[in-house]
């Protein structure tokens, strides 16, 4: 297959975690890819990983927490000149500990800088020429903290919780265009998470994790497919899924802070 038959994948977040996993089963299965995260000297060498396999990889290193580094990281995929078929907004961090207490304000905004603004940014940037053409897959790294409020980490699960409903408006937007969104929501992962948002202590951390690349697996497959959303992961997801549609916020709040509070664990 030339390079310009291969399909054109950006996987952002993609120096770690799910991210990482991803983008490998992009590899898989075809496709080039331009992936980004904010480590100079990881990204380049996760782009060689990549590439051994006969890919044709682009590693952008972009802060995506910022206006500028979306833009940079658009300016590649465009310079790359092909179509891009699928796009994976997978960047995040969370932020855990006492809101009013034991945290920063700056950490916290940059968790909706990152988390959000850049969902956003990209998307509005990059989908638009997938309706032109009519044809492109869209898969947003939300998480099953998109289900309840989550105290001791109350703007990480905030920030799922818009991604979730910003990937079903989406989609219903794009619903005859030729473009799917897909929301792709994985419960606690065997992934750097914790430790980064100082979430090393509680209950939810030390408890079991699945495989980043199961669910890497399971959102390429539901993005493939054209799904709504997948809940990834363990039959313990779906279940808290499930609960998540029917409990009133209160109850689910109260439950979550038995997972999330510091020193639970």
């Amino acid at each position: 297959m030339s390079a310009s038959e291969r399909p054109l994948a950006v996987v952002t977040g993609a120096s770690s975690g799910i991210g990482l996993e991803l983008a490998k089963v992009f590899v898989e299965h075809g496709f080039d890819l331009v992936v980004a995260a904010a480590e100079n000297d990881v990204v380049h060498d996760v782009a060689r990983e990549l590439a051994a396999g006969g890919a044709r990889v682009d590693p952008v290193r972009a802060d995506l927490a910022t206006f500028e580094g979306n833009e940079d990281l658009v300016a590649v995929v465009e310079g790359v000149g092909r179509p891009v078929d699928a796009l994976a907004v997978n960047a995040g961090i969370g932020i855990g500990g006492d809101f009013v207490d034991d945290s920063d304000l700056r950490a916290h905004l940059r968790v909706v800088d990152l988390n959000i603004s850049s969902a956003v940014h990209l998307a509005k940037r990059l989908v638009p020429a997938m309706v032109e053409r009519g044809a492109g897959r869209v898969l947003f790294t939300s998480s099953i903290a998109a289900t309840a409020p989550g105290p001791f980490h109350s703007v990480y699960a905030a920030s799922k919780a818009f991604l979730a409903s910003f990937s079903q408006s989406l989609r219903e937007e794009l619903r005859d265009s030729g473009v799917t969104v897909t929301a792709l929501m994985p419960g606690p992962t065997d992934t750097d998470f914790f430790r980064r948002a100082g979430m090393t202590d509680t209950k939810v951390a030390t408890g079991p994790k699945d495989d980043p690349a199961d669910v890497a697996r399971a959102g390429f497959k539901a993005l493939m497919d054209g799904d709504d959303h997948v809940v990834a992961g363990s039959l313990r997801n779906k279940a808290q899924a499930a609960a998540g549609r029917l409990l009133p916020d209160p109850v689910k709040a109260r439950a979550m802070r038995g997972m999330t509070e510091p020193g639970s664990g």
